[in-house]
């Protein structure tokens, strides 16, 4: 293997050395190398530093031309190559000439790509994030038994003793980013679940989720309990809380329960489902709601103190709640709540 890279390292720049580049990526995949081993020999051909990195294990291989591992900090890579599996980006590879770029780089880079992507889909379950839907299902389950719930997990590629935290979804970005987004550098896996996005990760930062996305998240232990928790919680985001997990609702919770006529029923929800159409009256109880205090709500929405006084005078009166007292707050809290869940458009 040595001795063939040195032979191609010294080819001029035809067609016939882009030809034995390839094949000498081919004689390597033959030979079932691992990772590091690619990384080796890609840097004894390119005659320069070669990394590889995974994006869902967080992992990377900087490898210099002796064969050693690089030392240092890294360079700026002079030339990159995405490795793709179903479809999907899963990392990337890269050369640090510190010169022009070489005759064979594009090729030599393509080919590790192809050759890395064989690898980690050779050796045990693929990183990329999107999982197939069934496995998915049967892991949040709760009629799936524990040895076959055990078997999917095992599949996805999540080890016995790692726990699970499972993630209810809805947004119009793509669940593999929003996966790498909340678990970098640990296992995690999408798919969507009738109709709502379903993410399986080992942790979750609930920090990291980007804009525009409702998630609700689970913290039961076993699998199933945390999608049901998810759901629940789900249905409780808002615009202004729009990441929300179900140990934070507490018995807020309880509001899911209530059987739908019942809640539509009940007067406070009803005179609240009146005020609701006016989109200013209902942005201003939100936001009073979610504050406790007139000022701060008025902060908020940006608008002066006086006028939300005013906004909230005259939805205490259409409510027949007044809105300076904490209990009658609370009345309306969860008449807001209530309401929220029966419209729920998530």
């Amino acid at each position: 293997m040595e001795a063939l890279a040195e032979r191609l390292s010294q080819l001029d720049p035809h067609s016939e050395g882009a030809i034995r580049v390839v094949a000498f990526y081919d004689t390597l995949m033959r030979r079932r190398v691992d990772l590091p081993a690619l990384a080796r020999a890609s840097a004894g051909l390119a005659e320069c530093v070669a990394g590889i990195r995974l994006h869902g294990t967080g992992r990377s291989i900087r490898v210099a031309p002796d064969g050693r591992d690089a030392t240092g900090p890294q360079a700026a890579a002079s030339a990159t190559a995405p490795i793709t599996l179903d479809d999907e980006e899963i990392g990337t590879v890269w050369v640090e000439r510190p010169g022009p770029p070489g005759v064979f780089d594009d090729v030599l880079l393509d080919r590790l790509a192809l050759a890395a992507a064989a690898v980690v889909e050779r050796y045990g379950p693929a990183r990329t994030t999107m999982a197939d839907p069934a496995l998915v299902e049967l892991v949040v389950s709760a009629g799936c038994d524990e040895a076959g719930r055990a078997r999917a997990l095992r599949l996805l590629g999540f080890a016995p003793d790692l726990p699970v935290r499972v993630v209810a979804v809805r947004s119009r970005l793509p669940l593999d980013r929003i996966g790498a987004l909340i678990c970098p550098a640990r296992p995690v896996k999408a798919a969507v679940v009738a109709d709502v996005g379903v993410i399986l990760a080992t942790t979750v930062a609930q920090d990291a989720f980007p804009s525009g996305v409702r998630a609700g998240i689970g913290t039961a232990e076993t699998p199933d309990r945390s999608w049901r928790q998810a759901r629940t919680a789900l249905r409780f985001t808002t615009p202004r809380r729009p990441v929300v997990p179900h140990g934070a609702l507490g018995a807020l919770a309880l509001l899911a329960e209530v059987p739908e006529a019942a809640a539509r029923a009940n007067p406070d929800v009803t005179a609240l489902a009146h005020l609701a159409r006016n989109p200013e009256d209902l942005e201003t109880l939100e936001a009073y709601c979610a504050t406790g205090s007139l000022r701060r709500a008025a902060d908020s929405l940006h608008l002066h103190h006086s006028t939300v006084a005013r906004r909230l005078d005259h939805i205490g009166t259409s409510l027949c709640i007044d809105l300076t007292d904490p209990t009658e707050l609370m009345r309306a809290r969860v008449a807001l709540t209530t309401w929220q869940l029966l419209h729920d458009e998530t």
